[in-house]
């Protein structure tokens, strides 16, 4: 017999693996229960987890850099989540790279919970169900979660709005310090780590991006940090770096407005979809349809017909 959703929520409190694994599968399904959950996952929370996005080119170590970060924050007994976001499946829309299998080193530990989750062809690098993934790891004691996202390059921004801070990662030769000066990618990032450091083109790459902060007029200059993640070398001076910025957000306030702005954008996502699903069953109906023809020969504008839609829907 399954467990009821309490018991579910009670045992991920107490940090029991099985329990987490499964609300974090219900959430990323879609489980009819999904409001349930979420109400109870609410109605107690202790404390607020850091979330630290991870995000990059394809190629430039996001995943041994989490595992390096892991390690580090281990060292200083914080307990850890990982959401590492991947492609999706196009037969079975599960998780296609499975970053758990390169962070095999902490799969023992009782501290940390990586969980590897499908973007399910959700753009910006994320899965849909990411907020809902991170409350989970939260209720289960959590004190820092790191988000790993897909790596699909300067489009990939959405980690922004979600994390407190976003580590950006580099790597020389792969075409970042070229595209340094340009909208995207790199101007979100709190905290840069240029990784593989031990390869030619390094110091260039950090030049590069030592000039693009100096042309930009901000309250926190992103810190410019050199790692060599495979021998797990500037794991302590990324973190080092992340707590300054921590403490940056909360001297400004800027860690409550970050806050602040992702529970708006959860509760407008939240009612968009419901929305969406509203109006689902319209598709191919005839009232639809009737407006349409009335769009293309009788003179009535779109916004009109949509209102009389969003009118007859309720």
């Amino acid at each position: 017999m399954t467990a009821e959703v309490s018991d579910l929520v009670a045992m991920a409190r107490e940090g029991r693996p099985r329990a987490v694994a499964r609300l974090i599968s219900m959430v990323e399904n879609g489980s009819p229960r999904l409001r349930e959950i979420t109400g109870l996952l609410c109605a107690d929370r202790p404390h607020r987890a850091r979330i630290i996005g991870l995000t990059g080119s394809p190629g430039v170590g996001k995943s041994t850099s989490t595992g390096m970060l892991v390690h580090a924050f281990r060292k200083r007994d914080m307990r850890v989540g990982v959401l590492a976001v991947d492609p999706s499946s196009p037969f079975t829309g599960g998780a296609l790279l499975g970053d758990r299998v390169r962070m095999q080193d902490h799969a023992t530990d009782p501290d940390v919970f990586i969980r590897s989750m499908a973007s399910r062809g959700h753009l910006g690098g994320l899965s849909w169900a990411t907020p809902q993934a991170l409350r989970v790891l939260e209720a289960a004691g959590c004190e820092v979660i790191l988000v790993e996202t897909v790596g699909v390059g300067q489009a990939e921004v959405d980690i922004a709005s979600m994390a407190d801070t976003t580590v950006v990662l580099l790597a020389p030769g792969m075409g970042d310090g070229i595209q340094a000066a340009k909208a995207g990618i790199l101007e979100i990032a709190d905290v840069f780590v240029v990784n593989k450091a031990d390869r030619e083109g390094a110091q260039a790459t950090v030049r590069e991006l030592r000039n693009m902060i100096a042309l930009v007029e901000r309250p926190w200059k992103p810190p410019i940090v050199q790692t060599v993640a495979y021998r797990g070398e500037g794991g302590e001076e990324v973190v080092d770096a992340l707590g300054d910025h921590l403490a940056h957000l909360e001297a400004s306030g800027e860690l409550v407005r970050r806050r602040h702005a992702r529970a708006r954008d959860e509760i407008e996502a939240i009612a968009l979809t419901t929305l969406r699903s509203r109006f689902a069953h319209l598709h191919g109906d005839r009232r639809l349809d009737a407006l349409a023809t009335r769009v293309l020969d009788a003179g009535l504008d779109p916004y009109t017909a949509a209102d009389e839609l969003l009118a007859a829907a309720g």
